[in-house]
């Protein structure tokens, strides 16, 4: 009876040791980094190695093991930029901007801050999304954007990145429109005028200012403002007099005259209703040497599309 109990006894304790290795061997299964070496110097070329060797997850991984073995070595301050990058490489933005972050929050005067900074940008601007999705991801690249310019202005990466805040605006000044857009479908026009009066106001340098005057003057004509909508078709023939936008907005205030200023061909000059004979003067105009009219802040009427010579037209 006694032999029995010790060969179970035995095999209880080797089923005891076994099972832990058992676990770690599926550990080590499961993870993704190879043989994790002590050596700093070691750690870092393998690190470097699944970098060249396009394993961007290993790569960023390794780099971080370098900072956690090695967190006051000049190894580690090398590593959390690497890492950040390779995290970038492989497409995992959230884990790249805050390998950055720890970097610029460690190293703030360090010579590669600057390059941190680029990493977190571009970090948030490869997530940005076409304007029919939530825009707050491209307000942090824009924000990202702007500090890295205003904090290494004379920088390689800060002209990069006022190429990119362009860009960005022209995104934002997208959502914009397609919001007013929208709402002028819905006969919501105090709304949708709302929205292109922020694209002209905010968004000026963008692709999207030309649309957004043109539905400025829909939408004040459908609001009954025509004096309004004369204003957004001056500054629209003024800036971009060969535009289809330009010449739809003609159209419609051919079709819907101004009370106070009659509608006139492309290329003649407006004169106020109830003064014959006055000089061809605009509204709040002063008049130059010649009778030739000279726009304020009111702008100029409206003239004709591309090909017009009317005295009246602005130069930009």
């Amino acid at each position: 009876m006694r032999i029995p109990q010790s060969k179970a006894l035995t095999a209880a304790l080797l089923a005891a040791l076994v099972l832990p290795m058992a676990g770690c061997a599926r550990n080590r299964a499961k993870s993704d980094l190879p043989y994790v070496a002590r050596d700093v110097g070691t750690l870092y070329s393998t690190a470097k190695t699944r970098l060249d060797q396009h394993r961007y997850k290993e790569a960023a991984q390794l780099f971080d093991e370098v900072e956690r073995q090695h967190p006051y070595s000049i190894w580690a301050r090398r590593a959390q930029l690497m890492s950040a990058f390779s995290y970038y490489l492989d497409r995992d933005y959230t884990k790249s901007i805050q390998s950055a972050q720890r970097f610029i929050s460690v190293h703030p005067g360090n010579r590669d801050a600057p390059y941190a900074y680029y990493l977190v940008a571009l970090s948030y601007y490869e997530q940005i999304r076409d304007v029919t999705r939530d825009q707050k991801i491209t307000l942090q690249a824009l924000s990202a954007l702007g500090e890295l310019t205003r904090r290494y202005p004379n920088t390689r990466y800060a002209s990069d990145a006022r190429l990119k805040i362009d860009l960005v605006n022209d995104h934002l000044a997208g959502k914009e429109m397609e919001i007013g857009r929208f709402y002028e479908t819905r006969g919501q026009w105090l709304a949708a005028t709302l929205r292109f009066r922020t694209v002209v106001d905010k968004f000026q340098t963008t692709t999207h200012i030309p649309e957004a005057l043109m539905r400025l003057t829909e939408s004040y004509l459908a609001l009954g403002l025509p004096e309004e909508a004369q204003k957004a078709t001056a500054v629209l023939g003024a800036n971009y007099p060969g535009t289809d936008w330009y010449s739809h907005a003609y159209k419609l205030m051919q079709e819907h005259p101004v009370q106070k200023v009659a509608a006139v061909a492309p290329g003649q000059p407006i004169v106020p209703v109830g003064t014959p004979g006055a000089a061809p003067t605009l509204p709040g105009a002063s008049t130059k040497s010649g009778g030739a009219p000279s726009a304020t802040s009111t702008g100029p009427a409206p003239v004709g599309p591309a090909g017009s010579t009317s005295a009246g037209r602005p130069t930009n």
